[in-house]
């Protein structure tokens, strides 16, 4: 495992981290047994960078890491997110008092005196326009309830709305082969201020394993069966924002580019690696196995020139035009 500086204060984390949301919600059954072990394979791999929420569960993936992290054989970093919890909801969220007791309420469930990195989770633009949310967050910080904040956004013009503002230490945007406008539209600029780049969705909910079929099915209470059309929350947190079906015809035609040696997957997150904007990414596991997959992605060699043009006119050329939602 690799490491990289979150932000500007020179701490490292693990270049692929551990996505946390299947920990608490929304991607079908995984109890507390199954739950522990996805994060000790991730721990004994050399991850040193978990990503939650509060509202993943409703608090149920951040004590499953609390829980953890007590026998935990190293440190780990953990990032939550708040705005969306259902508790008081909606509009209602967004205000210092609400912020500071989602704050609390995170604190207490993760069992530490400040979280290490929180995130505003994917609010409105108008919200963002606003600016109010950036001053609670440097109040939060001020009060020694946070060390760092960040914040998770869904388009390149939210990130651009963050990027004006003071005290920023990372953004989480989905980014995957499917999903490419931020090469253009972020990533240098965040580069340069020393902003952190966090990447989510890097296999497109798991297209790009090259697993799925056309008549694949998910579980009842998996998000890639309630939500493929975006009928829950923002489409493009699913499958990229493809339809399923194109999304999968899209995932076959890159199966013959897979380079010898690795798996599609593994061709995925070395993609997203090879670019040193980023600082880490965080694909979710329900299995161990898919950890130790995963993370072997940061000891392949970078992928070759030949290959990364491929895979940006196919981008072009096929993929772009079907992209549905925030982007």
């Amino acid at each position: 495992m690799k490491y990289r500086k979150l932000a500007g204060d020179g701490t490292l984390i693990s270049e692929v981290g551990l996505g946390t949301w299947q920990l608490g919600a929304d991607w079908g059954e995984l109890d507390d047994d199954a739950a522990e072990q996805v994060m000790a394979k991730a721990v004994e791999t050399g991850v040193t960078f978990f990503d939650t929420a509060d509202v993943y569960g409703e608090g149920v993936s951040e004590i499953r890491i609390k829980k953890f992290l007590k026998t935990a054989p190293q440190k780990v970093l953990v990032a939550t997110k708040l705005g969306r919890y259902p508790q008081p909801g909606g509009t209602d969220n967004f205000s210092l008092r609400q912020f500071r007791q989602h704050t609390e309420n995170s604190l207490r469930r993760l069992g530490v005196k400040a979280l290490d990195l929180t995130q505003v989770h994917c609010l409105p633009t108008e919200v963002l326009k606003q600016g109010d949310i950036f001053d609670w967050l440097r109040t939060l910080k001020q009060e020694g309830k946070i060390k760092r904040f960040g914040l998770s956004v869904e388009s390149m013009e939210e990130a651009q709305i963050c990027l004006e503002q003071e005290g920023v230490s990372s953004l989480q945007i989905i980014f995957n082969i499917f999903r490419q406008k931020s090469i253009a539209e972020l990533f240098d600029q965040a580069k340069a201020q020393g902003v952190a780049l966090i990447v989510r969705l890097p296999l497109a909910s798991g297209l790009l394993s090259g697993k799925f079929q056309a008549d694949s099915a998910f579980a009842e209470n998996d998000h890639r069966n309630y939500n493929k059309d975006g009928d829950a929350f923002n489409v493009g947190e699913t499958f990229a924002g493809i339809p399923f079906a194109k999304a999968v015809e899209l995932a076959d035609a890159l199966k013959p580019l897979v380079p010898e040696g690795m798996t599609m997957a593994q061709m995925a997150l070395r993609w997203i690696l090879d670019f040193d904007a980023v600082t880490t990414v965080i694909p979710g596991a329900t299995k161990p196995e898919q950890v130790t997959a995963n993370c072997a992605a940061s000891d392949l060699p970078p992928l070759s020139e030949e290959l990364h043009r491929k895979l940006k006119e196919f981008y072009a050329a096929e993929a772009a035009e079907h992209i549905r939602g925030k982007y």
